[in-house]
């Protein structure tokens, strides 16, 4: 009974699963002052072991970095995560504006928003999976995107 007294709001459900690992809400949107430029979030969530995104590609994209951000002060950097993310066991991963995220570059062309952008993304233990990240219109980054995941 104290399950039922207990009960949560019901799971997302995943975009894509491999193995331990399930991509919710990917999303995508262009730069707002970059043109070719765009950025892409998710959660990873992991129900198994450590596990690292080592790299992603974009068929419409010449680049796909994963990013992390540095806080230096009142400044923000962005840096590329070389060596990649790890996606901590029994846990989750958020990929947000002003946080982890994918950086596309050279984009083929302007992304509309409600299309659908595929994008692979390559995991070190899980293998590659190709994920429809959801494109939404450029905007600035605040307070309701900072909290969302």
């Amino acid at each position: 009974m104290l399950k039922w007294l207990r009960r949560s709001e019901p799971k997302e459900v995943p975009a894509a699963t491999l193995g331990p690992l399930q991509i919710v809400k990917p999303w995508a949107r262009s730069s707002s002052t970059e043109p070719g430029v765009a950025g892409g979030y998710m959660t990873v969530i992991n129900e198994g072991e450590s596990d690292r995104l080592v790299s992603a590609t974009c068929a419409a994209a010449g680049s796909v970095d994963i990013q992390a951000i540095r806080v230096k002060g009142p400044v923000l950097e962005m840096r590329k995560a070389a060596e990649g993310i790890v996606i901590p066991p029994a846990n989750q991963q958020v990929f947000k504006p002003r946080g982890y995220h994918l950086l596309l570059g050279g984009l083929t062309a302007p992304l509309a928003a409600g299309a659908r952008l595929p994008v692979t993304l390559a995991f070190e233990k899980a293998g590659s999976v190709t994920v429809d990240f959801a494109v939404e219109a450029p905007g600035p980054v605040g307070q309701a995107t900072l909290s969302s995941s």
